[in-house]
This record gives structure tokens, C-alpha cells and sequence, in this order.
């Protein structure tokens, strides 16, 4: 598995677009919100700007790269030739998703620690820590759903947008208006459960 790794690691470095839509750009964005972070506060918490970042990166660094990786390594028969290796499917979908996992890691970490820094540390750090969990957990699964229905790398820029987009909305529009109404509903949608959970830990309340 960690040989896998340290290839998939190498191709992710040597590829500009998957570097570019992996870090540097989640990166930005929530440098921005950080840099910006008593305005943004004003319209939701300081909870509601963790949690946008988070679903920042968990979406773009996460989900967009491995479902573009997974089509990648099919298309290029790369996942046939693994197979026929003494290795089993979960080992070789650990592989390939464990660096793209560990540099979402590192990125959730480092911008909540800089939010932290600048703008006071969350309440309940252990309850944002599964809250992350979670959520990651939950971008891994959507991933290797949609990998499922991508045929190519080009492809996976149109298969991902529904779910890139509609998580960050979600996390958007439940960190702004709460989940006083509306409540269940908005926890059913995608990432709006773990917003709440996000907000509950770093604003302090009952989760």
C-alpha cells in the first residue's frame, strides 16, 4: 500500500492542474476567509467560517482529486494492472487515496489552526476534530461513488461539480441561517449535519 502511495504521491506533485486544484487553490480561498475573518463573522460565527473551509478543501482537495485520480489511474489501465498483483482492492484504494487523504489532513489542520490563531480557538476541540473526521469520511464515500460514473480525468471536471458545489452551498447556507428552521432537512442534505457539528465545536453549544 505505501508503495502505491509514494507513487500516487509523485503523480499528484508532477501534475500542475491536480496541484493547482488540490492545494493552492483551497489554499487561497481560505487564506481570504482567514484574512477576512471578523467580516465573515459578522454574517454567521467564527464556527460558520471553519466549517466553509473545511468543505473548501474537503471538496476540492479532497473529493475533486480522488475522483480524478481514480479515473485516471482506469483509464490508463493502471488499476488492471494492480489488480493483477497480489494486492486486494481495499489495499489498492488505500493507495491511491492516502496521499490525496493526508494533504486534506494537513490543509483542514493548518487553516483551522491559523483561524484558531488569529480569531480565538474553537470551544470544543475534540468535537471539531470528529466533526473533520467526519466530514472527510464523508467526501471519501461521495468520491468513490462518483469515480464509479467517471470515464476520464476531463470528465470528472463535469461528474464532480454537483457535489463540489452543492456541499460548500450547503455549508453556506446552514452556517448563515442555522438549523433552528428547517432543522432535519437540513441535516439530511449533504455536509449539513457536519457544518452543524463544525459550528457547535468551535462556537461552543449542544451538538
Amino acid at each position: 500500500m505505501l508503495s502505491i502511495a509514494a507513487s500516487e504521491l509523485i503523480q499528484i506533485i508532477r501534475n500542475r492542474l491536480v496541484l493547482v486544484t488540490s492545494l493552492i487553490m483551497p489554499l487561497a480561498v481560505c487564506a481570504f476567509f482567514v484574512g477576512q475573518h471578523e467580516t465573515f463573522a459578522a454574517i454567521g460565527s467564527l464556527g460558520y467560517i471553519a466549517a466553509v473551509m473545511m468543505f473548501t478543501v474537503a471538496a476540492f482537495g479532497l473529493y475533486a482529486t480522488a475522483v480524478t485520480t481514480l479515473a485516471s489511474r482506469r483509464q490508463n489501465l493502471f488499476l488492471k494492472r494492480l489488480r493483477s498483483t497480489a494486492e486486494g482492492d481495499p489495499v489498492i484504494l488505500a493507495g491511491l487515496l492516502l496521499p490525496v487523504v493526508v494533504l486534506a489532513v494537513v490543509q483542514v489542520t493548518a487553516i483551522l489552526t491559523a483561524l484558531a490563531v488569529v480569531a480565538g480557538k474553537p470551544a470544543e476541540v475534540a468535537l471539531l476534530v470528529v466533526a473533520t473526521l467526519t466530514t472527510l469520511a464523508m467526501m471519501i464515500g461521495l468520491a468513490l461513488a462518483t469515480a464509479g460514473l467517471t470515464n476520464s480525468p476531463e470528465h470528472a471536471q463535469v461528474t464532480t461539480l454537483p457535489v463540489t458545489l452543492g456541499v460548500i452551498a450547503v455549508a453556506t447556507w446552514v452556517g448563515i441561517a442555522g438549523t433552528e428552521d428547517l432543522t432535519w432537512f437540513k441535516r439530511l442534505l449533504p455536509g449539513g449535519a457536519a457544518t452543524e457539528l463544525t459550528m457547535n465545536a468551535w462556537n461552543g453549544g449542544s451538538p
